[in-house]
C-alpha cells in the first residue's frame, strides 16, 4: 500500500468516525426533544416546587393543630423503656430530660466525667453533653434510645392527603376544560356540516366496521375513475 492510499485510507476511517459522532449527537437531540422527556422534566421541576409548598402547608395546618402540645408537633414521641444499658442513657441524666432542666443535667454530666463545671468550661462540657441527646420539641432524648416519632407519622399521612386532594382537583380541573374544548369542537364541527351538508360524512350502520383508510382510498380512487372516463364508457 502506497502512501496516498494509505492517506485515504486514514481519511476514510475519520470521516467516517466524524459521521458516526454526527449521528449520535443528531440521536440525542431527537431524544432531548421529544415532547414526552421535555413534558417529564417540566413535570419533576413543577413537583419539586410542589412538594415545598405542600410541606409548608402541612406544617403550618399541623402546628395550628398541636398549639397546646408541649413541644409542639415534634414533642410527640414515646420513648420505649430500655432494653439493654445502651440505651438507658448516661447515668445520673436517664434516657430523656426536660430542656427546662438543661443546666442541671450539664452540671451532672460533668460529675459523671469527672470534671467541675463552671463559666469557663461550660459550654462545652454543654456541647459535649446535647451531642449524646436529641432535642424532640421541649424534651432531648437520648441518642440510642428507641422512640416513636408520631409527629413525622402524621406529618407524611397529612401530607399524603394534602397531595391527593391537591392533584384530585387538578386533574378534575384539566379533565373539566378538556370536556369543554371537546364539546366546542364538536359544536362546531356540527354547525360546519350544517352549513356543508354534503360534507358530512355517511353514517356508520351498527355492527357494521367501519371503513378503512385503504377502503376509503379505493372508494376515491373509483370515483374518480368513473369522473375520468371516456363518455362513451359513462354511457354504457
Amino acid at each position: 500500500m502506497n502512501k496516498e492510499e494509505n492517506k485515504a485510507l486514514k481519511a476514510q476511517k475519520k470521516k467516517e468516525r466524524r459521521e458516526k459522532r454526527k449521528g449520535v449527537i443528531a440521536e440525542f437531540k431527537t431524544f432531548i426533544s421529544r415532547g414526552n422527556v421535555v413534558d417529564l422534566a417540566v413535570g419533576v421541576i413543577i413537583g419539586s416546587a410542589f412538594s415545598a409548598i405542600v410541606t409548608a402547608v402541612t406544617n403550618i395546618f399541623l402546628s395550628i393543630c398541636t398549639w397546646g402540645l408541649p413541644g409542639g408537633l415534634k414533642g410527640l414521641i414515646t420513648i420505649l423503656p430500655a432494653a439493654n444499658s445502651t440505651q438507658a442513657g448516661i447515668e445520673g441524666i436517664g434516657q430523656s430530660f426536660n430542656s427546662d432542666s438543661l443546666n442541671d443535667m450539664v452540671h451532672a454530666y460533668g460529675e459523671v466525667i469527672g470534671v467541675t463545671v463552671d463559666d469557663s468550661n461550660f459550654i462545652a462540657v454543654q456541647s459535649q453533653l446535647l451531642s449524646k441527646y436529641t432535642l424532640y420539641g421541649g424534651t432531648y432524648v437520648y441518642n440510642s434510645a428507641a422512640i416513636i416519632d408520631w409527629g413525622t407519622l402524621l406529618n407524611a399521612i397529612i401530607s399524603f392527603f394534602l397531595i391527593a386532594v391537591v392533584l384530585f382537583l387538578i386533574v378534575k380541573t384539566i379533565n373539566f376544560v378538556h370536556q369543554k374544548n371537546e364539546k366546542f369542537k364538536a359544536d362546531q364541527l356540527e354547525l360546519y356540516y350544517q352549513r356543508h351538508p354534503e360534507e358530512r360524512p355517511a353514517p356508520v350502520e351498527p355492527g357494521v366496521p367501519a371503513p378503512t383508510e385503504a377502503e376509503l382510498l379505493t372508494q376515491i380512487r373509483d370515483e374518480l375513475k368513473k369522473l375520468n372516463a371516456p363518455k362513451d364508457e359513462k354511457k354504457k
